[in-house]
């Protein structure tokens, strides 16, 4: 699969001069976590999530960092937070320059680019103008589908497909809703999510130790536990296997 098969692309986008109350407003009202920055072109300038938001305080209030920690950062540093915090427009607060994909990068360097950089969402762009977003959620909603579990071409294949899905049961090496095994000639073929690397080979091990099965190719994709998911990942990852 490809960042097309997965991607969401009716999305809610926010230009680089609205107030940063607005993006707050838009956030809350699609319930999402983070916005594509678009300049009037259609080309990407950056991304602001909810952190970047929540950075941002009322000047009103007066609210000051304490010295000791001016002193730790610096004062280049503490100039450069005091701005930030006291933003008033998206361009202030956005990340520039986002991490993107193109519509044909493979899901694999998807989350690659999730686990490697701990982001939750990745736009999709073509010619530098955006076209889609991958999230965790679409991510985790499209391999759910995938560990539906499917029918094998022969009598012998099935069997070993079974063999291989009691086996994860026994020894509960992964949920059997988020892994699946296809046997096609003896081949078998693992996919669905994992979230752990050590997962990884205690399957694969354990596939390839099953009689008669001639090959194990691993299609497994890896989202760290220390990448969780938010709640609203949780609930359209739920929805999709319902």
């Amino acid at each position: 699969m490809k960042a097309k098969d997965v991607m969401t692309r009716r999305i809610p986008t926010v230009a680089p001069d609205v107030a940063v109350v607005d993006a707050a407003k838009k956030m809350h009202k699609y319930r999402i976590g983070g916005l594509p920055v678009v300049e009037a072109n259609g080309k990407i300038a950056g991304i602001v999530t909810e952190c970047d938001l929540l950075r941002c305080v009322d000047v009103t209030t007066g609210k000051r960092q304490p010295s000791w920690l001016q002193f730790l950062v610096g004062p280049t540093r503490a100039a450069e937070e005091f701005a930030r915090s006291h933003a008033r427009r998206v361009a202030d607060v956005m990340t520039p320059d986002p991490f993107t994909v193109g519509e044909e990068t493979p899901i694999e360097d998807i989350v690659g680019l999730m686990e490697g950089h701990n982001l939750k969402r990745i736009p999709v762009v073509r010619q530098g103008k955006i076209v889609g977003i991958v999230s965790r959620a679409s991510l985790m909603s499209e391999l759910l589908k995938t560990a539906k579990h499917g029918e094998a071409r022969t009598a012998d294949d099935r069997q070993l497909r079974q063999t291989v899905l009691s086996e994860m049961d026994r020894t509960a090496l992964a949920p059997s809703a988020m892994v699946d095994v296809q046997v096609d000639d003896g081949v078998a073929t693992l996919t669905g999510t994992i979230f752990d690397e050590r997962d990884r080979a205690a399957l694969i091990s354990l596939t390839e130790n099953v009689a008669m099965v001639r090959a194990v190719q691993d299609r497994l994709a890896c989202v760290p536990c220390g990448a969780s998911l938010d709640a609203d990942d949780l609930a359209t990852a739920e929805r999709a296997v319902l």
